[in-house]
């Protein structure tokens, strides 16, 4: 073995623990603030639109373009396949995707405003009135 990875081992292994225990972490914090199966199945629900509605928000010129970018690296983390919680695992692994679809769009609110949820909302008055709900607007 070379002696620089002597020297380097400890640190990979320190880092390498240190980013498992934070997924660990995660997992626990995501376990804790996951839907119940009805708030779940709900959100699930409403996903094509919400996924439309994402799309309208980063097309709009209008909005700031940090927002834009944050929407399509939005849409870019749910299409690939690699997620912070694989989806075979019960509950959590939809939770995940649910919770961080949460936090982008009411990160879009905060700076859009919430005329832009509604200007670009593809379904029904309830639905949005649900999203309106889940994001606490």
């Amino acid at each position: 073995m070379p002696s620089w990875w002597s020297s380097t081992w400890p640190t990979l292994a320190g880092v390498l623990g240190a980013l498992v225990l934070l997924w660990l972490i995660l997992l626990l914090v995501l376990w804790r603030a996951a839907p119940n199966e009805t708030g779940l199945r709900d959100a699930l629900r409403l996903l094509p639109d919400v996924l439309r509605l994402i799309r309208r928000l980063a097309g709009d010129r209008s909005l700031p373009r940090g927002v834009r970018v944050m929407l399509l690296l939005l849409l870019a983390y749910l299409a690939l396949p690699v997620d912070l919680v694989p989806d075979f695992i019960p509950v959590l692994g939809y939770a995940d995707d649910v919770i961080v679809v949460l936090l982008v769009l009411r990160s879009v609110v905060r700076t859009a405003g919430p005329e832009a949820l509604q200007r670009h909302w593809p379904g029904t008055p309830d639905g949005l009135a649900a999203v309106r709900r889940l994001l606490g607007t």
